[in-house]
């Protein structure tokens, strides 16, 4: 059975002078599905998206959005996509209402489809009680739900999401999420970048890692952690502990436990999904080994990034 992929893009390049922001990333979602890039700044999630949306051309490679290519059929693209950016793009001193309006003239929805369209889009993302007042006025989460409608005016059969919780507070975060969710769940095509682990948790199909303009990993949410692995930490109750509390994280872990002697932990990768927290306890406690603490967590977004590519990260923790 051939999968038809909503985005397509292979080889795709763009460079600057002597910068390359991309460097043949390589990207495949299928119709219906919700794509997030996760990557630090800089490396090359915006780029992709101003490409694959249509307003950079590539410098090498191609891509395919909703069956046609963005450098031959950039017009057929547009009609295709919606796009919210990274910053709120609606006017501060026209009213929601006004706003929506507004796009659906550009979009060449005229008189009564315009304002049946906007109106339903106000209700729909729950500012119709706001649609009069000017957007100047509405909270940071209020207008990127008004950027997010405004990007869903044409119906669109892909929408491209760049960064669109950023600076968010988790309440604000949590509304956009679930506006996400229900598009997905309505058949839209959904390509997020993200700088949140979180984020691409609670709303992706497929994770691809972006780093210096490639993809470096992809998978389910789940399959990259799986493939990180959790992190083990033992706090001992004395120095000459340590070596004891090592020697057991490497015998039942098979990992290679790193030692802290100043904060008296001993930390170790675990990738048996199976091992659980009591069964690390009930081993320290057979050898001896006196503990005040000890935990079994999934990684944080810096170890997931640095075990993928080698190098840190600026990722962001959510900040919930």
């Amino acid at each position: 059975m051939t999968t038809t992929y909503a985005v397509l893009s292979e080889g795709l390049e763009k460079s600057y002078g002597k910068v390359h922001a991309l460097r043949g990333l390589d990207l495949a979602v299928p119709g219906g599905a919700v794509c997030g890039l996760l990557g630090p700044n800089a490396a090359g999630k915006t780029t992709a998206v101003r490409i694959l949306t249509t307003l950079t051309a590539p410098t090498g490679g191609r891509a395919l959005v909703a069956g046609h290519d963005v450098a031959r059929e950039p017009a057929a693209v547009r009609r295709a996509i919606g796009v919210t950016g990274q910053y709120a793009s609606v006017d501060g001193d026209l009213t929601g209402r006004e706003n929506l309006r507004l796009f659906a003239r550009l979009a060449g929805l005229r008189g009564a489809a315009g304002r049946t369209r906007a109106d339903g889009l106000l209700e729909r993302f729950g500012l119709d009680e706001a649609a009069d007042r000017v957007a100047s006025t509405w909270s940071g989460g209020m207008r990127r739900r008004l950027d997010l409608a405004a990007g869903l005016i044409t119906r669109p059969r892909v929408l491209f999401l760049d960064e669109p919780t950023t600076g968010l507070d988790p309440a604000a975060r949590e509304g956009i999420w679930t506006a996400v969710r229900e598009l997905a769940g309505q058949g839209t095509t959904v390509l997020l970048t993200t700088q949140y682990l979180e984020e691409a948790d609670r709303l992706a199909d497929d994770v691809v890692v972006v780093d210096r303009g490639r993809a470096v990993a992809h998978g389910t949410p789940a399959e990259l952690k799986v493939r990180i692995g959790s992190h083990a930490e033992v706090t001992v109750a004395e120095p000459r502990a340590l070596a004891g509390a090592a020697a057991v994280l490497d015998r039942v872990t098979g990992g290679r436990p790193v030692l802290d002697e100043e904060r008296l932990t001993v930390g170790v990768t675990v990738l048996d999904s199976g091992l659980t927290l009591p069964r690390i306890i009930r081993e320290l406690d057979t050898a001896a080994v006196p503990v005040t603490d000890a935990s079994l967590r999934p990684p944080t977004l810096d170890e997931v990034f640095l075990r993928l590519t080698g190098t840190a990260s600026t990722l962001k923790e959510n900040a919930a």
